[in-house]
């Protein structure tokens, strides 16, 4: 789950597994999977970093941050 902005300032939790795609126009839009949009106060590179950042604290993407003393190409 990632914490955004609405723009009306409200905060709200958001599954990002269910995020299909993310856009500019130039308020940054969020589209689930399932059609849903949400227009958000962060950018879209905002938005990649906590996305990146959720996948790999469930550890979908390489190893979890907290793991030491390896790196993401085993060395």
């Amino acid at each position: 789950m990632i914490q955004l902005t609405h723009l009306n300032g409200k905060a709200f939790i958001l599954n990002a597994i269910y995020i299909e795609q993310v856009e500019a126009f130039p308020d940054t839009t969020i589209t689930l999977t399932n059609g849903k949009k949400f227009v958000v106060k962060e950018s879209v590179e905002d938005v990649k970093r906590l996305v990146e950042t959720f996948y790999r604290d469930i550890s979908v993407l390489g190893l979890r941050r907290d793991v030491e003393g390896f790196d993401v190409e085993g060395q």
